[in-house]
């Protein structure tokens, strides 16, 4: 892909924590490109690096060492208020927690980063109930997170996630607290929203499930980049996993 094509590029990224006497390199000199438009999959076993990195892709930390640019622009050269920024008109999270304020309806936890953006009441009503409807909860808007199940919470979560338009979305183990089925759907629509929004889609994972959608996965270990593959070079079956039925 073309260079103006890269919505990422982290180069020579490292990140350490001191505990003590002991320095912990999370990351140890990370190299990688993302696309845009891509869907892009974080693997490796805990302690990895992985939501380090992910942290870094995000805007959500600096590394220690190393460079990370979003659109062209070098994170570590911003303010906090450039960046704050960034995270509200370019990012959109997605959590394994779902994250939804329960004193808020669905409507209003989607539309809550809208306010920061400077919407209107009016824009943001219209805009919310939209993309309620997109991520199928277009009957539940007025519904507080009590009142939905796990999936529709995360679905909620999608929503707001796309609440003012970003260019990268990032998903923190969006699978972790549904059951398979549901992961299963989750993963789908995250791939549909890829597919017709054009939206970058990072995700951090443990769900091989993932694998199924992924344009690219990138495996790391010991903060480094162990391997990264393209998904026609994965040989894997995800239809049957972890008790699922074709």
């Amino acid at each position: 892909m073309a260079a103006n094509d890269i919505v990422v590029s982290a180069i020579g990224v490292h990140k350490e924590y001191r505990m003590g006497s002991e320095v912990v390199h999370a990351l140890d000199g990370i190299d990688i490109d993302i696309y845009r438009g891509e869907y892009l999959s974080l693997m490796g076993p805990s302690g990895s690096g992985k939501s380090t990195l992910f942290n870094m892709i995000g805007a959500l930390d600096q590394p220690t060492k190393g460079d990370v640019f979003i659109e062209g622009e070098n994170m570590a050269q911003l303010t906090m208020e450039q960046l704050a920024w960034i995270r509200c008109n370019r990012m959109g999270y997605i959590f394994q927690s779902f994250n939804l304020l329960i004193v808020m309806t669905a409507l209003e936890n989607v539309t809550l980063p809208m306010i920061f953006a400077g919407l209107s009441p009016k824009q943001r009503e219209e805009r919310g109930k939209e993309l309620l409807s997109i991520v199928g909860l277009g009957d539940r808007w007025s519904h507080r997170p009590t009142e939905l199940s796990g999936g529709q919470q995360q679905r909620v979560a999608i929503a707001r996630a796309l609440a003012n338009d970003p260019d990268i979305v990032l998903a923190d183990e969006p699978t972790a607290n549904l059951d398979t089925k549901t992961g299963r759907e989750i993963i789908n629509l995250l791939k549909e929203l890829n597919e017709s929004q054009n939206v970058t889609i990072v995700s951090a994972t443990h769900d091989l499930k993932m694998l199924d959608v992924s344009d690219r996965v990138v495996y790391i270990r010991d903060g480094k980049v162990e391997q990264i593959r393209a998904r026609d070079e994965i040989d894997i079956h995800v239809g049957s996993l972890a008790g699922e039925h074709e």
